[in-house]
């Protein structure tokens, strides 16, 4: 495939403080080969002046500030597919970007157990403050991209890369992977089918979690255009180093590719279907 230039990169964010990076990343791609990727949690950075939100360095290490080696999977994904992707650059605990803007889990107060000093008093100033600066701009990227891929006579399929932990509130999970989806399952389905495949995994449809949340990153890119998409997650415990990373992409970007040849999964749906 031929990689074009990407009109995306060019996506302003405001005026951050004086050291600071950008509030995501775009990783070049082949943009009108129908797949764009999405990384909401990929990184767990907090900007220096908040000071870790108050948390201890080892809080920021668990599942409460990223989604553990989706980062480096979709990185190792975007590069065997020569598919572009737009990651967020900083925590989940600074603001959600998986989350609508008026969503209450959008700024995380208390987060499987762990008090956020620096979000427990925050008011609505500060939460306009990090929308505008770290949840908006990555907004606008995934936007951009989707605009830009249009371009081409393309329309994407989305696909949103997360990651679970394996015990949630005392209950092991018996999932693998799971995907997540809402109205749309012209992408949910024929994933899951394709795990499935092997018969070597415990493939969850809607399980760990439910797809349907209103102003989500897929709700709002996917369901709102009319995009097929889905969002797929792997359990933490499977996806924590690079040998295991790689088996992943290496077992998913064959199915990836095979979602494109899904009848109807690349049309747009009109605004009844949705």
């Amino acid at each position: 495939m031929t990689t074009s230039a990407a009109t995306a990169t060019a996506v302003s964010s405001p005026d951050l403080p004086e050291g600071e990076r950008v509030a995501y990343e775009i990783v070049e791609g082949n943009w009108n080969g129908g797949i764009l990727l999405l990384c909401d949690h990929a990184r767990n950075a907090i900007p220096p002046h908040y000071d870790n939100l108050g948390l201890p360095a080892c809080e920021l290490k668990r599942h409460i500030a990223y989604d553990i080696g989706m980062d480096a999977l979709t990185h190792r994904l975007a590069r065997l597919l020569e598919a572009p992707a737009v990651l967020s650059s900083y925590s989940r605990l600074l603001i959600d970007p998986n989350r609508g803007e008026d969503d209450p889990t959008v700024l995380m107060r208390l987060s499987d157990g762990a008090v956020v000093p620096g979000n427990r008093f925050a008011n609505e100033a500060e939460k306009e403050h990090r929308l505008a600066l770290y949840h908006r701009p990555y907004h606008k990227a995934i936007a951009a991209s989707i605009v830009h891929m249009m371009a081409t006579g393309q329309s994407p399929v989305l696909i949103s890369l997360h990651s679970f932990t394996p015990i949630w509130r005392g209950f092991a999970r018996p999932w693998h992977a799971g995907v997540l989806w809402d109205k749309d399952d012209r992408a949910a389905k024929p994933l899951i089918a394709a795990l499935k495949e092997g018969g070597d995994l415990i493939v969850g449809d809607n399980e760990p979690y439910t797809g349907a949340l209103t102003g989500d990153t897929l709700n709002r890119h996917g369901t709102q255009r009319g995009l097929s998409h889905a969002l797929l997650e792997l359990r933490q415990d499977l996806v924590d180093s690079e040998a295991d990373i790689e088996l992943w992409a290496q077992r998913l970007a064959p199915i990836l590719e095979q979602l494109l040849t899904v009848e109807g999964i690349c049309d747009v749906l009109p605004p009844h279907k949705r």
